[in-house]
């Protein structure tokens, strides 16, 4: 039996419907033989698309895309209503949706998009893995218990129109985090009048990372070389300025104290954030993050000892 070793990196995985995310993050781990691993935001299992997992010291900033924004192409089903708000869970109404054809209802979903567009609220699902007292949401409502859920306010950055084939329609939407698009789909059939649920999700970008580059499980499974599938750990931080350190600054920064640096044009920085680098900027020699306030480098979060970043 394999020993897990310590593997440092990031794997864009393509995300197979049927499976929880904390499965997929069991299989990378699996393949990988890592000793560490989580994923940068849930998808549920009938969802698809872009999971980003991180192995080893890439667990730390997983937060770092939790809190980033996502989009996500989505098929609606108007017409029935399901009690958990996809096909997954039992139709609780139906109505006809027989006086639209696809050219007027594309008309009249174009008509309430602004409605769903900018800042609004949502109120979570009951199906959700949000847990009150200790245990998740879905485990009240399976017990057939509807508990008060406080509103989250969210931003939906915009929705494109993809293509109805009446009673369907299939969008676009690029979100805050924290958005439910299931949750999208009830109200933009409660706001039609016809009542709607999810019937297929699909996640196509997490921040600055994209599906398109992204593999699937069996690929990953039947690589010959999986090392070459990893990314570097800093592939996670590339909205982040990237800043270069001397050895002995490095060294500091390592132990958790606080390094005076001089940033030239700071007036034109977009963060006050920095991705570090000993000596030069190529991942191998990324060490973590560093806030810059008044001219000290403040450590935020570093990797344990040197980045291992790659399998052998």
């Amino acid at each position: 039996m394999q020993m897990n070793k310590r593997i440092d990196g990031v794997v864009l995985l393509d995300k197979p419907t049927g499976m929880s995310s904390q499965q997929a993050v069991t299989a990378v781990k699996h393949v990988f033989h890592a000793d560490k691993a989580g994923h940068t935001g849930t998808l549920d299992p009938l969802a698809t698309g872009l999971l980003p997992i991180c192995l080893g010291e890439a667990t730390k900033y997983s937060q770092d895309l939790l809190d980033a924004d996502k989009a996500y192409i989505a098929r609606l089903r108007f017409g029935i209503t399901t009690d958990t708000g996809d096909a997954e869970g039992a139709v609780i109404a139906e109505q006809s949706t027989d006086p639209l054809d696809a050219s007027k209802a594309k008309l009249a979903i174009e008509a309430i998009l602004t409605q769903f567009t900018g800042a609004i609220s949502q109120t979570p699902p009951m199906y959700s893995a949000l847990k009150r007292d200790g245990k998740p949401l879905y485990e009240y409502a399976r017990a057939g218990m509807e508990l008060e859920r406080e509103v989250r306010n969210i931003t939906i950055h915009s929705i494109r129109i993809l293509e109805v084939q009446w009673p369907e329609a299939m969008i676009e939407v690029v979100c805050s985090k924290g958005t439910y698009i299931r949750v999208l789909a009830e109200d933009m059939g409660k706001t039609l009048g016809f009542g709607a649920h999810l019937v297929g999700l699909r996640r196509t970008m997490v921040g600055h990372l994209q599906l398109k580059n992204s593999i699937t499980l069996d690929a990953l499974k039947e690589s010959a070389d999986v090392n070459q599938l990893l990314l570097p750990v800093d592939a996670l931080l590339q909205t982040l300025t990237p800043l270069t350190v001397d050895e002995q600054q490095a060294k500091r920064l390592e132990m958790g104290q606080r390094v005076p640096c001089v940033i030239s044009n700071e007036s034109a920085l977009k963060n006050l954030i920095f991705r570090i680098y000993r000596s030069n900027p190529i991942p191998q020699n990324f060490i973590g993050t560093a806030d810059w306030r008044a001219g000290v480098l403040h450590p935020r979060r570093f990797i344990s000892q040197r980045l291992i970043h790659s399998v052998s």
